[in-house]
């Protein structure tokens, strides 16, 4: 039979976790279509099933199980892949899922995903897993392009040195390992080349790039670079810790239109104590001061922020210094999320682990402030024209979604040719989760 008229082997790919997986999946799916594959959803017949999992909490780690046992039922005679952080620290509880043959390959073997599922041969576990913390190279994971999706993700870095006591991704995902910027330069360029107008640079800690390369860089050296290119691609930054936002990175942030006036900043915790014992190299008033910093240098940017509830030894004191700092920082919206105990990490050992009833509630009090913090940037916007990138997702009403530079969720009306195009659009009026906006011709 020749190969045009042999049925295609079909892969359905599900995705857990951060911007990295979604980048590495993307990757799978361009390296199975140029082998002939056909991608078809996930949970319906397939031949190869392939699950990227996440193990950044308790919840992502059950998700992961789920959606490998759903694999299994929808297949039982198809070829399981498994791969991501969950299959990086708890590959033994993912083989007891199930008596078939599960092909795990780790975080720092993925880009052979691809030639492994697609090969006859039974897996072998260890061959596939390897001591993540020895990998000094990141893996090389080309991609041509994100279905339904309007950004790019640029993913520039993997791995992470700090080792915050709550965090088991640095076991997950080894030591920080930078893409060489020639290699950064030319995914950018494939990017441009399909049609994409936004990158959102990406890593699990993007503000150490640089730093095991030869001769070492610095985040900033990467932002010079990027911005040197003519191809009309913006970008995003996607999360910097607090001590990585300098002066540097202010100045070419605010000095080029290449960039987007969007910082993403993880606090955390308001209260010294608890950041002391998260392992954060900061205080509450550092926080301040360079957000303070952040919004004198960029005063119509977006300034997102991480926290944390519920971290064992969190009394109502400490809480109450996280929501007391948020609420006086000029900072646009929170990321919230519970504190989840995960073994292997220091902070699950800790004496005063916080009842899961006293985390809802704390959870419940940030999210409302988020709500807030939300409403009055998105009412501080209305009146001005900021450039908006149109998606291809409609609401109900029928009008297109999209985000301004600043990061406002907007909707508007728009013809289909105004998909993935960068377009003029007024602010005009507060929606119950955006702003309502107009084209401007």
């Amino acid at each position: 039979m020749s190969d045009s008229a042999r049925p295609k082997i079909r892969v359905a790919l599900a995705t857990l976790g951060c911007k990295v997986n979604q980048y590495e999946s993307a990757s799978f799916a361009s390296s199975f279509e140029e082998r002939g594959a056909e991608l078809v959803d996930f949970g319906g017949p397939a031949d190869v099933s392939v699950v990227n999992t996440c193990a950044v909490t308790a919840r992502a780690g059950a998700q992961s199980r789920n959606l490998i046992r759903r694999a299994l039922r929808a297949n039982p005679e198809g070829r399981l892949v498994v791969t991501g952080c969950y299959s990086q620290i708890a590959a033994g509880q993912i083989v007891e899922l199930s008596e078939r043959p599960i092909c795990i390959v780790g975080n720092g073997h993925k880009d052979k995903l691809v030639e492994i599922a697609l090969a006859g041969k039974s897996c072998d576990l260890e061959m596939y897993l390897g001591d993540i913390g020895r990998k000094r190279e990141i893996c090389r994971l080309p991609v041509r392009r994100f279905a339904d999706r309007t950004r790019a993700f640029l993913r520039v870095q993997d791995g992470c040195n700090r080792f915050c006591t709550y965090c088991i991704v640095p076991y997950a995902r080894g030591r920080s390992r930078s893409l060489p910027p020639a290699e950064l330069l030319a995914q950018a360029e494939v990017f441009a080349r399909e049609g994409y107008r936004e990158a959102v640079i990406t890593g699990i800690h993007v503000g150490h790039y640089g730093q095991d390369l030869a001769p070492p860089l610095v985040f900033a050296d990467l932002l010079k670079l990027l911005a040197g290119r003519e191809d009309g691609l913006r970008y995003r930054i996607s999360s910097l810790e607090p001590l990585e936002v300098t002066a540097e990175v202010l100045a070419l942030v605010a000095g080029s239109g290449a960039f987007m006036p969007h910082l993403h900043i993880p606090l955390q915790s308001g209260d010294d104590a608890i950041l002391r014992k998260m392992n954060r190299p900061y205080t509450r008033e550092t926080f301040a001061e360079i957000v303070q910093a952040c919004r004198a240098a960029l005063p119509e940017a977006a300034i997102g922020v991480d926290v944390l509830a519920g971290f064992p030894g969190e009394d109502e004191r400490a809480f109450g210094q996280t929501v007391e700092l948020l609420e006086r920082l000029p900072v646009t919206y929170l990321h919230v999320f519970p504190y989840s105990r995960r073994p292997g990490t220091v902070a699950a050992g800790f004496p005063g682990q916080v009842p899961e009833p006293v985390k809802e509630e704390r959870v419940a009090v940030l999210r409302a402030l988020d709500r807030k913090k939300r409403a009055g940037f998105y009412a501080s916007q209305l009146g001005q024209v900021r450039p908006t990138l149109i998606e291809g997702r409609r609401t109900r009403a029928n009008l297109r979604r999209g985000f301004t530079d600043n990061y406002v969720p907007v909707v508007c009306r728009a013809p289909e040719s105004a998909v993935n195009q960068v377009l003029p659009v007024r602010l005009t009026e507060l929606t119950a989760d955006g702003v309502l906006g107009t084209v401007e011709s």
